[in-house]
């Protein structure tokens, strides 16, 4: 599998004085959370939270005043391990001294510069890294704000290539209905996330075009048996009713997020859609902004199974690692230079602060770290981990475990989740839910912990969330 190799030393241990610097002192909080626990500081904070419009859970949040690595420091001495990085995102831990080292290196030459404008030597540094810590050196690279506008980035540049390319009367993107593919009208409308889609009547009009090659969506297409490499002919059948000459792209997570709780594709699955989509003139798009940059155990996901290889693939999550908000659309070297043909529509807008020098220096610090990892032993407690977690499904309330490499969904009976949340709080373990999947939805934990966890950290883990659960069975 395509590995970048080991560098010999993380940038942050050649500067001897960040580490004093970049100490954490702690947090100097307004003077209403000053006495936690009484009802006036509870009020007060209940009071100002509700104007902070983010989403919420029916469990309190978490006081944490400092972090460091996989932990959370609470103000009132707890110490939290963060079971899902954060949302899926804080993949080489907090505080790291390599990506702090390397936006230190930045900040005085320029904090920012338009790359229409000003040589982007930095961010140049970021594309050559990235392609070759993927296995794809050549591709060319167009690098975004977060995961949602990477996504219609990559939309915009398929529906580019594939007019180019092949005459297409439309540009029609075919996704899933067990997907997601972020925050935005057109890629909430495009996908099958059934907590997020929007009502039908803003949903533009669009929606999910193939059943997935899961239970929830699929598993009654099958008698006596689970899904197969056949399901990709939903692609087929997608593509053909609307004709080929209509459909630009498929865009597809090659192993699916926290919208189904880590459900891996039936083995030949990807490999059998490759090829309905290449004999149709048909672009494939992975989206990895969840699974990208080792999560599950490969530099991409798609890594895990041979003849699969996409067109264009889109990071994010692992890439910033929660330390900036980034995307990146990576497109091949056989696609890209359609993108400067005479007859193109214009590239798409990728935002004011798309190629911000401090954001991609701080994903060459990412890097730093992911690169300095022993895939040994990573790939030893991925498995490891995996091994505890399908011993769960002996207890009443786990109904399946299901993942690889350091993603896995825990499915549990519908109505324990935020119970089983609870219990593992209290254990000082928290866990990301999925909500997603099927109707009547089931749901889970997602549990994906950082990359550069230890073997305590992931010891801790598997006994704590073993412990919840026997707690509710």
């Amino acid at each position: 599998m395509p590995q970048s190799p080991v560098r010999p030393g993380r940038r942050g241990e050649r500067r001897p004085g960040v580490r004093r610097r970049f100490a954490r002192q702690d947090s100097h909080l307004p003077s209403e959370y000053a006495q936690e626990g009484s009802s006036l500081v509870d009020d007060r904070y209940v009071s100002r939270r509700r104007r902070l419009l983010t989403s919420s859970r029916p469990l309190p949040d978490f006081d944490v005043g400092t972090a460091s690595g996989p932990w959370l420091h609470c103000s009132d001495g707890r110490r939290i391990f963060d079971g899902s990085s954060g949302l899926l995102c804080v993949n080489v831990g907090q505080g790291s001294l390599a990506v702090f080292s390397r936006i230190e290196e930045q900040f005085p030459r320029a904090s920012f510069a338009g790359a229409a404008v000003v040589r982007p030597h930095v961010q140049m540094e970021l594309m050559d890294r990235l392609c070759h810590a993927v296995g794809r050196p050549q591709d060319s690279v167009a690098l975004a704000t977060c995961g949602t506008l990477a996504v219609e980035v990559a939309v915009g540049l398929a529906r580019n290539i594939a007019r180019v390319r092949g005459g297409k009367r439309r540009g029609d993107i075919l996704a899933s209905n067990l997907s997601y593919h972020g925050m935005s009208a057109l890629t909430l409308a495009l996908a099958g996330n059934h907590a997020r889609r929007p009502r039908p009547e803003d949903a533009l009009g669009l929606g999910p075009a193939f059943p997935a090659p899961y239970p929830p969506t699929h598993g009654q297409a099958h008698e006596g048996h689970g899904c197969d490499a056949s399901c990709a002919d939903e692609v087929a059948k997608a593509i053909d009713s609307r004709g080929a000459e209509s459909v630009a792209a498929v865009l597809i997570e090659p192993i699916n997020g926290t919208t189904g709780g880590a459900f891996v594709p039936p083995g030949g699955y990807l490999q059998r859609m490759s090829e309905i989509c290449r004999e149709r003139n048909v672009l494939v798009i992975h989206d990895e902004v969840l699974t990208g940059l080792w999560r599950t155990g490969t530099p991409l996901a798609s890594h895990h199974w041979d003849g699969c290889e996409p067109d264009l693939v889109i990071l994010s999550k692992g890439l910033g690692a929660g330390y900036v908000s980034v995307g990146a659309v990576l497109v091949s070297p056989e696609l890209a230079p359609l993108l400067r043909h005479k007859d193109v529509d214009p590239l798409p807008a990728m935002g004011t602060m798309a190629t911000h020098p401090l954001m991609a220096a701080a994903c060459l610090g990412v890097l730093d770290e992911l690169e300095s990892l022993d895939f040994d032993a990573f790939t030893a407690r991925g498995e490891r981990l995996g091994t505890s977690l399908r011993s769960l499904t002996g207890w009443a309330p786990v109904r399946d475990v299901r993942g690889i490499g350091h993603l896995y969904g825990v499915e549990v009976t519908p109505g324990l989740l935020w119970p089983l949340m609870e219990e593992c709080e209290r254990r000082d373990l928290f866990f990301y839910p999925f909500t997603g999947a099927g109707e009547p939805r089931s749901e889970g934990l997602v549990v994906a912990p950082p990359l550069n966890s230890s073997d305590e950290d992931i010891d801790f883990l598997t006994a704590a969330l073993t412990d919840a659960v026997a707690s509710l069975s």
